[in-house]
């Protein structure tokens, strides 16, 4: 017994010894009071303090924190929009004055939490106040912009910055989803109906040029060829004539009949009816009177004065 109490001064002086150093974490600062009175901070590391005066009143982390939230908003046309977030927020240093703010602003950690998230309910549901159901989709960015700069402000009284605030989901009621998906479909079968109406008028615009060139090209290839018909039919009726002129002088210089030549011509058209008609039946006059008829109109003809 004696031997224990002879070691308790020694003992008693290595607890006080060790109550003189205290260990911070890194990306924690550790705030001290005196007699319940802020004293200073402790910074991360190992710290001396003097025991039974200096006090940890509490130690705050540095680092970047995060919470989720769940909530509901109205738009102007009385839609209940819900809402899915996520806030990044942390200290904004390890500023002495702001440790201060940080320590002594609020009670605690779960009264800060619930300032914090009613704070960015609210900012959320006042600017969905002013749109419209149809609107709020697509200002997801206009959503978090006007947020965040609202929020900055109050977050600094408190010692604390706004990292980033995400909208993870927005969605509304069962009846208005469904609403909004008519709608696009709609949208994307009216959508359809132009693209296919275009498409359509485009192949018929493209069939008709196409149909008009080709007119234009067969009449410009009938008008050629009419053009060398003409042709050929002028040159063969030239032919023809100079042929018979030069038989017709050789047959006065024989002292022939000259009307033997057209005689001849007569049959050789009798004979062309006959293998090139398409009639099965042709009817000439042979007699002897019907062949002198022909025979002075064919004369007839060639006698006119040019």
């Amino acid at each position: 017994m004696s031997t224990l109490l002879s070691f308790l001064p020694f003992i008693i002086i290595l607890f006080v010894l060790f109550s003189c150093f205290v260990t911070v974490q890194q990306g924690n600062v550790a705030v001290i009071t005196v007699f319940g009175k802020y004293r200073r901070v402790m910074n991360a590391g190992l710290n001396f303090k003097i025991p039974f005066i200096e006090t940890m009143y509490r130690k705050i982390s540095i680092q970047n924190r995060s919470a989720e939230m769940e909530f509901q908003a109205t738009t102007q046309d009385q839609a209940n929009v819900y809402f899915k977030a996520m806030i990044l927020y942390s200290v904004l240093s390890n500023n002495e004055e702001i440790i201060k703010n940080v320590a002594f602003k609020f009670v605690d950690d779960r009264s800060f939490m619930q300032a914090l998230i009613r704070t960015v309910e609210g900012n959320i549901r006042g600017f969905v106040a002013t749109k419209k159901q149809s609107e709020v989709l697509s200002l997801r960015g206009e959503i978090v912009g006007d947020v965040k700069l609202n929020l900055d402000h109050t977050l600094e009284g408190w010692g604390f910055h706004l990292i980033d605030l995400q909208l993870n989901d927005i969605t509304f009621d069962d009846a208005i989803m469904k609403s909004m998906a008519q709608v696009v479909a709609s949208n994307n079968l009216k959508a359809a109906a132009e693209n296919e109406g275009q498409a359509l008028l485009i192949t018929k615009t493209k069939a008709a040029e196409a149909e008009g060139n080709a007119i234009k090209i067969s009449a410009e290839a009938e008008r050629e060829a009419a053009r060398l018909r003409g042709q050929g039919v002028a040159l063969f009726r030239q032919e023809v004539a100079i042929g018979m002129a030069g038989a017709a002088k050789e047959m006065q210089e024989a002292n022939l009949d000259t009307n033997v030549i057209l005689f001849s011509m007569w049959m050789e058209a009798i004979k062309h009816f006959a293998e090139n008609g398409k009639g099965n039946t042709i009817f000439l006059d042979g007699s002897a009177d019907n062949m002198q008829k022909t025979m002075q109109q064919m004369m007839s003809i060639i006698s006119k004065p040019k």
